[in-house]
């Protein structure tokens, strides 16, 4: 539903997004993820056809962006940065001027509007100006204005940006029941987002795609991965660790210091809990604690993006 082929942008000397393919179906929700000035928003801008690219082509349904940019729009649900509206306008008047663009009036345009408000639950604010409405409800009215025309490809930058943790629970929740119907592509910043709601995670530095993987996939690259916190008593803590080492399952055994004991790595991530299980009985050791740590993607997010290399500049040549 959703193709980008090798999208450039060059901003003067400053190339913001290098290459960037990929491709997205339905039932998918794709989280682009990345530090800020990565790239995100500008790629997005592209594939809605609100920054012509440089180079490469962004294909929605069929529909070429720079070809057939009406058809393609037709198609597409698009959630910018910041959310920009009419602040003068009320969120009602705001979602009626939508729909006349939409293509809907009368009747058709009322029951769309009534479904949308419920579904966004923006009742209670729907007869506010937008200028005085919170950056959350703000945020609400964007998404609303999004999904209006009920398309097929949803393009949502930051949807869940000023929403305190009630309303980002709705706000996924909906974006989860949207994903049989829909392509979705989620711009976050938030680790958190991603595991929630995503089916895929892009990361993205320094305008270039960096890993495109499940979220599972990716908290598999974590050290962490696999690993068992053990805090055991009956033996002295050195007496502990090298038994633990002799089990043929673990590559390493740490004292974080933290208080919970200690922490031991498996071999090539696999799961070594049973065994260290099997060790503890077998020593009569007296358990305080002994949890697995499935990884941590933050951890994996800033091993990706810090070995990536400085955003390049156009040659002058160009």
């Amino acid at each position: 539903m959703l193709e980008i082929q090798n999208l450039v942008k060059h901003f003067g000397a400053l190339i913001a997004v290098d290459d960037v393919s990929f491709a997205v179906a339905r039932g998918e929700v794709l989280g682009f993820l990345g530090p800020n000035g990565a790239g995100k928003s500008t790629t997005m801008k592209m594939i809605t056809g609100f920054v012509p690219p440089t180079s490469g082509t962004a294909t929605i349904c069929g529909h070429d962006i720079a070809q057939a940019p009406i058809a393609a729009k037709r198609c597409i649900g698009y959630l910018p940065e910041g959310a920009p509206a009419y602040p003068d306008m009320t969120a009602a008047e705001f979602l009626d001027f939508i729909a006349h663009i939409r293509g809907f009036s009368g009747r058709e345009a009322k029951r769309r509007i009534g479904r949308i408000v419920e579904t966004i639950h923006i009742g209670e604010v729907i007869h506010q100006p937008i200028e005085t409405l919170s950056k959350g409800y703000r945020r609400r009215v964007g998404v609303a204005q999004a999904l209006l025309h009920d398309p097929q490809v949803l393009i949502l930058d930051e949807p869940t940006d000023g929403l305190d943790p009630n309303q980002k629970y709705e706000m996924r929740k909906i974006i989860d029941e949207m994903r049989p119907n829909k392509a979705i592509v989620i711009s976050t910043h938030l680790l958190e987002e991603v595991e929630a709601v995503c089916s895929r995670a892009i990361i993205i530095a320094h305008g270039r795609i960096l890993a495109d993987a499940t979220p599972e996939e990716l908290v598999r690259r974590s050290r962490r991965h696999n690993t068992v916190r053990l805090a055991a008593s009956g033996a002295a803590e050195a007496q502990i660790r090298a038994e633990l080492l002799r089990l043929p399952t673990v590559a390493a055994v740490e004292a974080p210091g933290d208080g919970e004991g200690l922490q031991i790595f498996p071999r090539n991530g696999q799961d070594i809990v049973a065994d260290v299980a099997d060790l503890v009985r077998a020593h009569r050791w007296r358990v305080v604690s002994l949890r697995v740590d499935r990884g941590r993607l933050d951890e994996v997010f800033r091993e990706i993006t810090a070995g990536a290399a400085e955003r390049p500049l156009v040659a002058a040549a160009a």
